[in-house]
C-alpha cells in the first residue's frame, strides 16, 4: 500500500511542501507512504537482505526465516576476499568505480550489473530465478496504525499481492490512497516497476516498508528532521533490541538519535567501515534519499524479487556510506516476524511452501552477490586496474 500527501501540481512552484512516502508490504498488501520538502519526499521500507553466497536459513510457519549470522559473517569473509567489487581507491584514484556514461544516478556502479529497465512479467515466488511467473485482520491493524503516524501531508500506496483492495475501504484514508494490486508479487517486484526515479523525482525521501512493523514509537515528521539533521542518505528506524535480530547494528540504542557504527563479535569486521559494523541497514524498513534511491533502482534486479544481496550493496550507492547510511535510535520500531511471503509459495516435490521460497531467496542472494562481482571485475579489466592491488573499502 502507498500513500502520497496532496500533490504539488496544485500548489505555486515556490510553496515549500512536505511529503514523505513509505512502502509496506505484508502478506496482503505493500504499502507506501510520502513526505515532501520543496520537492516532494519518500521513504520506503524493505526485507532484510545480505550480499552474502549460500547461507542456510531456518523458517517455518510461525517464524519468519532466520540467518546463522556466524554463518553469514564466515560467507561474507569469504566473499569479500574473492570479491574485487569491495577494492577501494589507489592511489591515483583510479581503484572507485566511477562511470560518466551510466544513467544519471548510477555512476558509482559497474555497468554489467545495472538493470535500467523494467517489464511487467511476474516472478515467482519458488523455482528458478529467472522463470516468469503466469499462472487479515492483523495486516489490516498494523497498516492502519502505520498510516496514522503519518499526516495528510504524505502520499500513500498500497501494493497489493493477495489481490484484495476494496476490502481497505473501511478506512477513511483508503479513499485518498493509491492501490496497486499483483497477486503473489513481493515489493521489489513492485518497486522496480512502480518506484522509478523519474516517477518519484519529486520526492525528498522514500520508504519501503513491511507491513509487520509495530510503529508505536515512530513518528515520520520527527523521523525525516533526524535523518537531515545527521545527513543520512540511506538509514532505518531501530529495532527493539528484546526481539531476537540478528545484526547488532540494526538495534536501538537508548542513548542517542542516531547510530552508524557498531561493534560485532571478534572477528565478525575486518574493516570498521564496512558492513555488517557500519554503512548498513536491513530491507525489512530502509529509507533512502532521492539520490541514494536513484542508484539503488538501477542496482535492483528485474528477475531477483526477494531482494537478498542488497543490504550488504546499498552502500555502493552513497560516498562515504559509512558515514551517510545509520540507524536512527530515538524513532524506533518493533519487527514483528509475522510470516507473509511463504504461504504464498507452492507445494512441490513434497516440499512445503515455505520451502520453495526459502530456498529461491538463497538462490537469489548468491545470484546477486556473483552479479555484483563479474560487474565490477569486467569494469576494472576495462579501465586496466588490477583491483587485487588495491585495498577494500
Amino acid at each position: 500500500m502507498g500513500t502520497l500527501s496532496r500533490s504539488a501540481g496544485g500548489r505555486k512552484p515556490n510553496e515549500t511542501m512536505r511529503l514523505i512516502v513509505t512502502t509496506f508490504v505484508g502478506v496482503v498488501f505493500g504499502f507506501l507512504i510520502g513526505v515532501s520538502f520543496p520537492t516532494l519526499s519518500l521513504t520506503k521500507l524493505n526485507l532484510s537482505s545480505s550480499l552474502l553466497p549460500n547461507v542456510d536459513l531456518s523458517y517455518n510457519e510461525d517464524q519468519k526465516s532466520d540467518i546463522s549470522r556466524q554463518t553469514i559473517l564466515n560467507a561474507w569473509s569469504s566473499t569479500r576476499s574473492n570479491n574485487s567489487s569491495t577494492k577501494a581507491q589507489s592511489s591515483n584514484g583510479t581503484g572507485r568505480i566511477w562511470v560518466p556514461s551510466n544513467p544519471r544516478g548510477a555512476e558509482r556502479l559497474p555497468p554489467g550489473i545495472l538493470a535500467a529497465e523494467s517489464d511487467f512479467y511476474l516472478r515467482r515466488l519458488w523455482g528458478q530465478a529467472q522463470e516468469p511467473f503466469f499462472d487479515m485482520e492483523f495486516s489490516k491493524k498494523n497498516i492502519d496504525a502505520a498510516v496514522k503516524k503519518f499526516s495528510e501531508n504524505f502520499t500513500i500506496l498500497l501494493f497489493h499481492y493477495d489481490g484484495q483492495t476494496t476490502e481497505w475501504d473501511e478506512f477513511e484514508w483508503s479513499e485518498r490512497a493509491i492501490h496497486v494490486s499483483v497477486r503473489k508479487q513481493t515489493k521489489w517486484w513492485y518497486a522496480k516497476r512502480f518506484l522509478h526515479p523519474d516517477i518519484v523525482a519529486p520526492y525528498d525521501y522514500i520508504f519501503i516498508w513491511d507491513e509487520d512493523l509495530g510503529v508505536e514509537h515512530f513518528n515520520a515528521e520527527e523521523y525525516i528532521k533526524l535523518v537531515r539533521k545527521h545527513g543520512l542518505e540511506i538509514s532505518q528506524p531501530g529495532l527493539e533490541p528484546n526481539k531476537g535480530l540478528t545484526w547488532q547494528m540494526t538495534k536501538r540504542r537508548g542513548d542517542r538519535e542516531v547510530h552508524k557504527q557498531t561493534v560485532e563479535k571478534p572477528g565478525w569486521c575486518t574493516d570498521p567501515h564496512l558492513p555488517p559494523c557500519a554503512a548498513f541497514v536491513e530491507i525489512m524498513a530502509p529509507v533512502f534519499s532521492r539520490s541514494a534511491w536513484r542508484c539503488v533502482w538501477h542496482m535492483i534486479q528485474n528477475d531477483l524479487v526477494h531482494g537478498w544481496g542488497l543490504d550488504f550493496a546499498l552502500r555502493k550507492c552513497v560516498e562515504p556510506a559509512h558515514e551517510k547510511i545509520g540507524v536512527v535510535d530515538s524513532q524506533w520500531i518493533v519487527h514483528q516476524t509475522v510470516p507473509s511471503l511463504g504461504s504464498q509459495g507452492e507445494p512441490q516435490n513434497g516440499k512445503a511452501p515455505w520451502q520453495g521460497v526459502r530456498e529461491r531467496c538463497r538462490k537469489e542472494w548468491t545470484m546477486f552477490q556473483m552479479r555484483v562481482a563479474n560487474a565490477e571485475n569486467a569494469y576494472f579489466k576495462a579501465i586496466g586496474v588490477d583491483p587485487s592491488n588495491s585495498t577494500t573499502h
